[in-house]
């Protein structure tokens, strides 16, 4: 019978933490534009300065650290499937079969963003790409990054030279197709579903380029899983300070000019431009998280959470299904059909609460059981019997 691998208890940290960020940004889409009863966007200064904030700080920066985590987690499978002396590819092939499997049902019934689907598809070529060294991993990971980045920058830089300014009447437009929107999704479930479907068409294109990006987060989990990287951090406390210490600032940079790309003071325009920025830099910023987070958990306050956030990374896929399915049934027609009622600071206080209560579910659920639900599927799946 094979032995369990031993946790790595940092890397179930980062990915209870990186929970966090994936719900901020997921609940934004899921909760629709805030529309006032007359039919156009709030205004409020607080929902502003939270979109504002989660652009700049949490956008593209917590799906990096998962697919970091990702290709880490890649790398402790390989070796698992080689202790207990079986075939790693015919493993690896059933877990990303059932990785697609669940992308596709969360896709079409919750949440059209899953990033599930592109997880599965991407194990492929991750497969094909573990006897890459680590130094070289590194290096095209950079190049996929830089690649995505002169992609949207082109792009953007396009739009700025060639679009005329913000029409008054395609603000109109906009709000016009906001109401559809909250109209489907605030149907009953086959409408739901429906406006699923469209919106998974709608991103097809963006999710292969940014493949590229969330590809590269595998390549950088992949040499650092080669290196042991999280399973001694103790050793690398000085080189995780300089870290914090060289890229923040550069990080910090990145996300404000995505921010006011994004979402002002600069116009639409300016989206793709902010976007490339944002790519480029997210790398620094989600690093200096990572690193950041880890020192702290070594003190006396960090000590204090990071059994919650262990115990939650322990049971990431479940938690992040439902996350979904709390969200769907607040704002879409599954329930209470909330879709476009709420303004970013609202939703944002109800995920810290949504957050903070799967903290504690998941420390109550770990003391009694191994895997989650969705994890257990996923191993039952990767192993061909129940573990």
């Amino acid at each position: 019978m094979e032995s369990p691998s031993p946790r790595i208890h940092e890397a179930d940290a980062l990915r209870g933490f990186a929970l966090l960020g994936i719900l901020l940004v997921n609940a934004r889409t899921m909760a629709g534009p805030g529309l006032v009863p007359g039919g156009g966007p709030w205004a409020s200064w607080a929902d502003e300065a939270a979109d504002w904030l989660i652009t700049a700080l949490v956008s593209t920066k917590f799906y990096l650290l998962f697919s970091f985590l990702f290709g880490y987690s890649f790398t402790l499978q390989e070796r698992s499937a080689r202790r207990a002396g079986a075939s790693f590819a015919a493993r690896h092939l059933r877990r990303l079969s059932c990785l697609f499997a669940l992308g596709i049902a969360h896709g079409v019934l919750l949440f059209p963003g899953d990033i599930l689907m592109v997880y599965g598809a991407l194990s492929l070529p991750l497969f094909a790409a573990r006897g890459l060294a680590p130094r070289t991993a590194v290096r095209r990971a950079a190049w996929l990054v830089a690649g995505t980045a002169a992609c949207l920058l082109t792009w953007g830089l396009l739009t700025v030279a060639l679009a005329g300014p913000v029409d008054p009447r395609d603000a109109a437009a906009a709000a016009a197709t906001a109401r559809e929107t909250t109209a489907a999704y605030t149907g009953g479930p086959g409408s739901v579903v429906r406006a699923n479907l469209g919106e998974l068409r709608a991103v097809l294109g963006w999710n292969v380029l940014y493949g590229a990006d969330i590809f590269a987060g595998f390549l950088l989990g992949l040499a650092a899983g080669r290196c042991g990287l999280l399973a001694g951090t103790e050793r690398h406390r000085a080189r995780m300070v300089r870290t914090v210490r060289r890229w923040l600032p550069l990080g910090l940079a990145g996300g404000v000019f995505m921010a006011v790309c994004r979402n002002g003071p600069l116009d639409a325009r300016w989206y793709d431009v902010g976007s490339a920025v944002g790519v480029l830099t997210a790398p620094a910023l989600t690093a200096s998280y990572a690193c950041g987070l880890l020192l702290l958990l070594r003190t006396r306050p960090g000590r204090r959470i990071a059994g919650a956030l262990t115990a939650a990374g322990r049971l990431a896929l479940t938690h992040y299904l439902t996350q979904s399915l709390v969200l769907a049934l607040v704002f879409t027609g599954y329930g209470l059909a909330r879709y476009g009622g709420h303004g970013t600071a609202a939703v944002t206080a109800g995920c810290l609460v949504l957050y903070a209560g799967q903290l504690a579910a998941g420390r109550l659920l770990i003391r009694r059981y191994r895997y989650g639900p969705a994890e257990w599927l996923l191993r039952t799946a990767t192993l061909a019997r129940r573990p």
